[in-house]
């Protein structure tokens, strides 16, 4: 479940938003001729990525599921805890998974070489859209898998429980790329960071800004690299993304 669950998640909340998106004109954040023209890949491309990614993850996933599951085997049985303990533990995994996210992502900003030739890959969707979300260079599935493993291990729980984890993770991730800013979304209703501040970040004038995903903007805060935002209504329908300073 640990290895299969996220996948599924990605494909059928990606799939539903990347079905729906063209007939949602009103709550898109961009419109379809933008999404058409400002990207430079075909989705088939990015597609591909994703999949390649995903059987990357299957495998350094089933690695360490059968690392810690060899180690309980051998030590005690895994007792899972209250509901409660396992919410602290998931509140928990979700700042140490920000934390990573947002110290490596900064770094394929400024290290010339890893953007250039890692990072950039994610970047050539300018307009970024559901299917898209886990669309990255392989390098990349290394430092997010680390992400991973640091919130599993710092937060103490169990393999069952990071199974919750990994697929909040993951609607997230898909939700803040989707370009739909839909009435009644509890990810924008619970979390500042979401698919508008996202969006500020692939745009090129914000490209060095609003590194925090997926749930947080504590780190863009406390490190000055929080882009403040508005979000208008565009004339024709839909909505607009607009920074409030410019690029320093």
């Amino acid at each position: 479940m640990g290895t299969i669950a996220p996948i599924i998640v990605y494909w059928v909340y990606a799939g539903v938003n990347q079905f729906l998106s063209p007939s949602l004109d009103k709550f898109r954040l961009h419109t379809l001729d933008e999404e058409n023209g400002k990207n430079v890949i075909p989705i088939i491309t990015v597609v591909k990525g994703v999949l390649l990614q995903q059987l990357l993850q299957i495998l350094i996933t089933q690695l360490g599921f059968f690392i810690t599951s060899y180690t309980e085997e051998t030590s005690r049985p895994t007792v899972q805890p209250s509901v409660p303990i396992q919410i602290l533990q998931i509140l928990i995994a979700m700042f140490i998974f920000d934390t990573c996210q947002y110290f490596v992502h900064r770094y394929m900003h400024h290290n010339k070489f890893l953007y250039r030739h890692v990072h950039s890959h994610h970047h050539r969707l300018v307009v970024p859209y559901a299917v898209g979300a886990l669309y990255n260079h392989p390098v990349e599935v290394i430092s997010d898998m680390l992400g991973g493993a640091a919130a599993f291990f710092g937060s103490g729980m169990t393999p069952r429980t990071s199974v919750w984890l990994f697929c909040l993770i993951t609607v997230k991730a898909v939700d803040d790329h989707s370009g739909l800013r839909l009435p009644g979304n509890l990810f924008h209703v619970l979390f500042k960071n979401n698919g508008a501040y996202h969006d500020v970040h692939h745009q090129v004038n914000g490209v060095k800004y609003n590194y925090s995903q997926p749930f947080f903007t504590f780190w863009d805060r406390v490190m000055g690299t929080y882009m403040p935002y508005n979000v208008m209504k565009r004339p024709g329908g839909g909505f607009e993304v607009r920074m409030m300073k410019k690029r320093s």
